[in-house]
């Protein structure tokens, strides 16, 4: 194992839905039982794989199961897969955060891991006694944490605040002197989940440099999970694809990505998403850039959404897209047609919108879609259509673009046509 910096060998973890631990004293009993007697815990054997999108027989599910696969030194993987694949549980699992439920972790190497925002910080103390905290949690001694300080302090561009208590940070100080923390001090594996994502985009650039720096010129091992494909392809080796928990394929990050790509359109359509508040008008066709399926991300501005459309009774019909941040709407994007806009007879009509979100901050953003009439009565609603990546280093906040009104509304650049 000399040139193998992780090794997975048939990793699971079992978790019980609805409650914490296993809910009863019975099952932690014949759990007991079992492992006395060397026997096999019982509650893997009904397990069910961890497929959210329908309902199980069973209480219990694998987040993980049967993993094996092999990271090498100085390599950077990348870690790739729908919400809920597994992703962020195979890392706790391999930062030893929570204890497999099968199988085994070869670890070759100290870790640093960055799995959420402020991870490993005690929010009382400041960001330079977290500094010093975090390099001899790693057992690095007082002086070689002093040697490095000013470079991270420099990295994390926080130099104002490097003595105020981090909970008065923001969350994206927080995760720059976080991700400087855990590049700086030397581990011989970096471990990065999609928490890069609250930083600027500059910020963003920086670490993604960083990150291929320690691996091309230390000699270091990076696993890092994003949705951000480029960002992947710029910097991975290699890369493993989750599905429902299972390891689809581990090899080339360039054949781990075009597979994701095909795999991704076989999920959940987005018309099992939508919500009917009226049968006035009932969504027979959906797809945003050519795709018909939820949960994937786009990183670009320009949406083409492609509509088909039952009309039951004579309505208006028009969209509107509603850009929200971890649940908070942000800014509603609308008004295709107006107030005396084509009035629909009962029947089936395609359109096809072209559209441009203006320009705003460079982060990560929800897009939900209401189908509306000019007034605002709504037909239907589909949460979460999609997620955007928006990397535009010269916008501003929403906030200051000109083009919001003092509603936070928008209308959106682009046109409608039927089709």
């Amino acid at each position: 194992m000399s040139d193998i910096a992780i090794k997975v060998e048939n990793l699971g973890k079992l978790y019980r839905l609805g409650e914490v631990g296993t809910g009863t004293i019975s099952h932690d009993l014949n759990r007991w039982i079992a492992k006395v007697r060397g026997k096999e815990d019982p509650f893997t054997k009904i397990g069910e794989a961890n497929d959210r999108t329908s309902k199980g027989a069973s209480d219990y599910v694998w987040a993980l199961q049967d993993l094996n696969f092999e990271v090498k030194k100085g390599e950077v993987m990348g870690i790739i897969g729908r919400n809920g694949a597994g992703k962020s549980t195979l890392l706790k699992l391999l930062s030893k955060v929570t204890k497999p439920t099968t199988g085994n972790i070869k670890v070759n190497g100290r870790i640093a891991s960055l799995l959420e925002v402020g991870t490993g910080f005690h929010p009382e103390m400041t960001g330079r006694e977290n500094i010093y905290l975090n390099g001899a949690i790693m057992g690095m001694t007082k002086r070689e944490i002093a040697a490095k300080f000013e470079e991270i302090v420099d990295f994390a561009g926080v130099e104002r605040y490097v003595d105020t208590p981090v909970k008065r940070y923001s969350s994206g100080m927080y995760v720059r002197l976080a991700f400087a923390v855990a590049a700086h001090l030397e581990p011989e594996i970096l471990i990065v989940d999609e928490v890069l994502a609250v930083g600027d985009a500059e910020f963003q650039k920086k670490c993604l440099g960083k990150m291929k720096d320690v691996s091309t010129n230390d000699g270091r091992t990076v696993l890092f999970v994003s949705h951000n494909l480029p960002s992947l392809k710029a910097i991975c080796d290699t890369g493993v694809l989750l599905r429902n928990g299972v390891l689809e394929q581990a090899g080339g990050i360039l054949d781990i990505i075009n597979l994701y790509n095909g795999l991704h359109t076989k999920g959940v359509s987005m018309l099992t998403n939508i919500r009917y508040l009226t049968n006035n008008l009932e969504i027979l066709y959906l797809s945003i850039n050519d795709e018909t399926v939820s949960d994937f991300v786009l990183n670009t501005n320009k949406i083409k959404l492609k509509v088909q459309v039952k009309v039951n009774v004579p309505i208006k019909f028009d969209i509107d897209l509603h850009i929200k941040k971890d649940d908070f709407y942000l800014a509603s994007f609308g008004g295709f047609t107006s107030m005396d806009a084509e009035l629909l007879q009962p029947g089936v009509y395609n359109f096809e919108y072209n559209i441009e979100i203006p320009p705003m901050r460079s982060t990560r953003y929800s897009i939900d879609i209401y189908f509306t009439d000019p007034f605002t009565c709504w037909w239907a609603v589909l949460d979460h259509a999609i997620m955007v990546d928006l990397v535009n280093e010269k916008a501003g906040s929403f906030i200051n673009n000109p083009g919001v009104d003092k509603w936070g509304s928008v209308l959106l650049i682009g046109e409608a046509k039927r089709v």
